[in-house]
């Protein structure tokens, strides 16, 4: 915001600095240019497709474009990684279950999404005798049940105090990895129990 006071501060700063109103002029447009090479750029592109509608072609490509999106948060966001983890999973299941239109509660409770969502592709643990899959697949219910703890926990979803912990990029990849690789296990689950073995 541009108060007279901050405007006579930047009078005493470039008053100083160039003698000339021409040199001034020179400097600000400068100062300016990469900003509006930006917005200029910006305006000429589409506007990027939101995760939602990436994946409401849902196929392994789908999956791996909003994974990707949220690897590259990974660093300079943790904690908004940490949420689009969670919201790439949770997307996904909800595609998954409209498909033979199992009704689900849209209040965001991913266990509970998960859990319809392995019982639609007969991938819970209680619908298997093997021992080893049944562990696997209990090992994937208790991956979704953490990456949803996590992200009440770490997320940048829910307000926290200044005393909350503030999640490290190896946390945000670790969250994002195994949300990718649950998702992409789940789609080709999806895709060969409705279009059968390729």
């Amino acid at each position: 915001m541009c108060t007279p006071a901050r405007i006579s501060q930047f009078w005493q700063f470039i008053k100083y600095k160039y003698r000339t109103y021409a040199e001034r002029r020179e400097y600000i447009w400068d100062e300016f240019r990469p900003l509006l090479e930006l917005v200029e750029a910006r305006a000429t592109t589409p506007l990027q497709p939101t995760d939602e509608q990436v994946l409401s072609r849902l196929s392994p490509e789908s999956v791996q474009t909003v994974w990707q999106r949220a690897l590259e948060r990974r660093i300079s966001d943790p904690e908004g990684a940490i949420t689009a983890a969670r919201s790439l999973l949770g997307t996904v299941c909800k595609h998954i279950l409209d498909d033979p239109s199992v009704h689900y509660d849209d209040s965001g409770d991913l266990p509970k999404l998960y859990r319809l969502t392995s019982e639609a592709l007969t991938i819970a643990p209680s619908q298997h005798t093997e021992q080893v899959f049944k562990q696997i697949l209990g090992g994937c219910t208790s991956v979704v049940e953490g990456l949803a703890a996590l992200r009440n926990r770490l997320g940048d979803a829910h307000g926290g105090g200044r005393a909350r912990t503030r999640p490290a990029p190896r946390h945000a990849q670790l969250a994002v990895n195994l949300a990718g690789a649950m998702t992409s296990f789940l789609v080709a689950t999806w895709e060969v129990r409705k279009n059968g073995p390729t």
